[in-house]
């Protein structure tokens, strides 16, 4: 029984051995094929980022892409969702098919940064002249991936599978009267021939120094919901109040009522967000407006907390407006994009990965976001891990995402590429070792 046992752990270890050595090789491999490709990734990370283009515009961008996947050898489809872009990456080896995805869109937003590359674009947003910036790092995903490709495309006679590269448009959303984004992009077949079987991804992250990575396991990303809302009085003077039905005080009872969802409606063990954004009305201080106009958004986790939020929005606008013999019209109540759910056992596999790359002492768990991401829509089709990007050079300071001082740096372009491109072909020799035993 003893030597069984002897046997038994002699095995064990030479597996682990086997792996470590195989760990280790790839590193390498990864790390001599980036010092190649280095320069120009980085050049192209500077292109893109001078050149943003906004959601569902992205032409450039998407040509800048697919002329590089065509160079590396791969299968490429455009216009994909307007200007998306799949690149597919055949390994020389039998092994499952996996996807990765960027997404490319820029923000109406000025930029304010000291890069001796920054954006000067202008451009047309819902009618008015606007400033066109990467103010949430889109430009540091696209040539992450880009870098990724290269990468691996010099591998591909020992990958062990296939690899999806999806360069997706619109992820902030298509403009107003538009289709776009992940939910257009799989429509049109982004997940089909070949149908990847996890897909992953990654997202700059303002408060993380280069070199960290972040993940969460479960709920990452929440639901971001819309509405715009018109509330309908009779207009008076000022100095005759009783004249009017009050459009604006019926607004501010609204408004107060809606944080009651949150303190009294919901459990506090679910999160979410109420938040009443913009409020328009009235031309003159001493007339009551006819009319009032709100918007806002609305962020939760959990569906039946969506649903829940959506029926007493329209109780309370419903009770408010009749008591006060104020009308209303709901202008949009809109379902935005779902809450991004890592799937839990993918995400446990797959931190180790991260962890050999960067240093077990550089990935952090870190606490969910309300902000919304467009990759749920993949997420909910196949599992997914997305996980996030330290991205401030030390020494430096970054703005909140989606700000006018959203400063990325370079160095963390590396890192992206290392960490994803190992993720892929962890998960793929994995994966495809299982599936050989299980023949």
């Amino acid at each position: 029984m003893k030597s069984k046992a002897v046997v038994a752990q002699l095995g064990m270890a030479l597996t682990l051995l086997s792996s470590a050595r195989a760990t280790e090789n790839w590193l390498k491999r990864i790390e001599t094929e980036w010092i190649k490709v280095e320069a120009e990734i980085v050049a192209m990370r500077h292109q893109i980022h001078q050149n943003p283009e906004l959601s569902n515009r992205e032409e450039k961008t998407a040509r800048l892409v697919a002329d590089h996947l065509r160079k590396l050898g791969l299968e490429v489809r455009t216009g994909v969702a307007h200007h998306g872009v799949i690149g597919l990456l055949k390994g020389g080896k039998p092994g499952p098919v996996v996807a990765v995805r960027a997404d490319m869109d820029a923000l109406p937003v000025a930029e304010d940064t000291p890069l001796p590359f920054k954006s000067t674009v202008r451009a047309n947003y819902l009618g008015q002249e606007v400033g066109v910036m990467h103010a949430c790092g889109h430009d540091i995903h696209t040539a992450v991936q880009l870098g990724v490709a290269s990468v691996l495309s010099s591998l591909k006679n020992d990958i062990p599978g296939t690899i999806k590269f999806i360069f997706q448009p619109a992820e902030e959303g298509p403009p107003l009267g538009e289709d776009g984004g992940a939910k257009m992009m799989i429509a049109e077949g982004a997940l089909e021939n070949p149908k990847p079987e996890v897909i992953f991804g990654l997202h700059t992250f303002s408060e993380m120094p280069v070199g960290v990575l972040g993940y969460t396991e479960g709920p990452a990303f929440a639901a971001t919901d819309t509405f715009e809302v018109k509330i309908i009085g009779k207009q008076a003077h000022g100095a005759s109040p009783h004249l009017s039905i009050d459009p604006i005080v019926t607004a501010a009872q609204f408004i107060l009522a809606l944080q009651t969802l949150r303190a009294r409606v919901l459990s506090p063990l679910e999160p979410s967000v109420v938040t009443v954004a913009t409020i328009h009305g009235g031309q003159r201080h001493n007339i009551i407006p006819a009319e009032v106009t709100l918007s806002g958004t609305i962020r939760s986790y959990n569906a039946q907390v969506r649903d829940t939020i959506e029926e007493k929005f329209r109780a309370l606008l419903n009770g408010i407006t009749a008591g006060a013999g104020a009308r209303y019209e709901i202008i949009r109540y809109e379902r935005g994009t779902p809450a991004t759910i890592n799937n839990i056992s993918l995400t446990r596999e797959s931190a180790p990965a991260l962890e050999r790359v960067v240093g077990r002492g550089n990935v952090k768990q870190i606490p969910p976001t309300m902000g919304g991401e467009d990759f749920a829509y993949f997420a909910n089709a196949i599992p997914g891990f997305f996980y996030r990007l330290g991205m401030v050079k030390p020494g430096t300071v970054s703005g909140d995402h989606h700000t006018p001082t959203f400063l990325a740096d370079d160095s963390c372009v590396q890192v992206g590429v290392k960490a994803m491109s190992y993720l892929l072909l962890d998960y793929l020799e994995r994966h495809g070792t299982a599936e050989q035993q299980r023949r």
